[in-house]
């Protein structure tokens, strides 16, 4: 059986909404598994001395934009540049998605409705009411997964994830790591693809 492909993100990333579908179809084509990683990126990127995106040099903010828009184009996908909630906080999300998979409920779905809840759909993924509609949508028990969603336990994890991250020296999200070997970017997914049909 192939290793699983740790799959290091956050549900604000844009970049990780990108290429979710298209990591999703690869993995199920290649049979392989995913161990589902949300980490801190603020940690990371403090790390790592990286700015947060609105207080990056004006150029390379705007260099982003058209990658964005490229990328969009290129996956097919909807994307708005300039979401109402952006920044917002991704925690209740991010250990949402722990909390499925914790509980061996695969969390694919989930992540892709809440990464396009930010970037497609202008909805606030820091609002415990949209986690719980998306939560109920898909037939879960929404309250309970909120709860513990809250819980040490689940916070313990997040926080292990994101010292993982930064002990494996990641660069940033989303990073897809098989056999040891990282994969920085949602546009790294074809090369990740090589790596996998070896």
């Amino acid at each position: 059986m192939k290793t699983a492909i740790e799959y290091y993100f956050t549900s604000l990333s844009p970049y990780a909404y990108l290429g979710h579908n298209t990591f999703m179809s690869l993995a199920q084509q290649h049979h392989s598994d995913i161990n589902y990683k949300p980490i801190k990126l603020g940690k990371l990127f403090a790390v790592l001395g990286v700015l947060p995106v609105k207080q990056r040099l004006q150029a390379r903010q705007d260099y982003r934009l058209i990658e964005l828009a490229r990328w969009a184009k290129k996956r097919q996908l909807p994307l708005n540049l300039h979401p109402a909630f952006f920044p917002a906080d991704p925690s209740l999300a991010d250990k949402c998605i722990i909390v499925l998979q914790q509980l061996g409920h695969p969390p694919s779905e989930f992540a892709a409705q809440i990464l396009a809840a930010c970037w497609a759909k202008e909805q606030n993924i820091a609002d415990m009411a949209l986690n719980h509609r998306i939560l109920t949508s898909m037939q879960l028990d929404a309250d309970k997964i909120i709860a513990q969603a809250s819980s040490d336990e689940i916070e313990t994890i997040y926080e292990a994830n994101t010292t993982a991250a930064i002990e494996k020296g990641l660069l940033g999200v989303p990073t897809y790591v098989y056999q040891n070997e990282p994969f920085w970017g949602q546009d790294r997914l074809e090369l990740l693809a090589d790596k996998l049909a070896q």
